[in-house]
């Protein structure tokens, strides 16, 4: 039988526009519009034993590194929860938390999910403002972590 498109019997990907994030103890699920920076690398180690034929080097998984997640949420009134775990900030004492970004299917249940370990905000940026701007006031959330897991489901 041909295939003719439809959806009956087939898989199809994602969609990435409904999420949540839990920001651990810090007021539990936060609605975000957009997060960024989901990703991990692991630098290369080059190595040639002395006795190799070859005259290359192999590369080898090194030290893995992880960037930072930046979150964008519209600003609400008296919600001050970035900027007051961002105060707590002071030199050696950081309040960490654990941050779980889930990605959900149609129905609401979670099909991808990404844990950040020990994350803390690195930067908080404001709205900008602009007198003829018809537009939501955004706040921008940068995380550190030490730590990117990613689980099905």
């Amino acid at each position: 039988m041909a295939d003719d498109g439809s959806q009956q019997g087939s898989t199809w990907p994602i969609s990435k526009f409904f999420f949540k994030v839990n920001l651990g103890s810090q007021d539990n699920t936060v609605s975000f519009q957009e997060v960024s920076g989901l990703d991990t690398e692991t630098q290369p180690i080059e190595y040639r034993h002395g006795d190799n034929k070859v005259f290359s080097t192999i590369k080898m998984p090194g030290i893995t590194k992880t960037g930072n997640v930046t979150l964008k949420k519209g600003i609400f009134v008296n919600d001050n929860n970035f900027w007051k775990w961002y105060d707590a900030i002071k030199m050696n004492t950081i309040k960490r938390e654990t941050v779980t970004i889930q990605l959900l299917d149609e129905t609401g249940s979670p099909v991808m999910t990404w844990t950040l370990a020990n994350a803390w905000p690195t930067k908080i940026s404001g709205t900008d403002l602009k007198s003829d701007a018809n537009e939501v006031a955004i706040e921008t959330l940068e995380l550190a972590h030490e730590g990117l897991t990613i689980a099905n489901g």
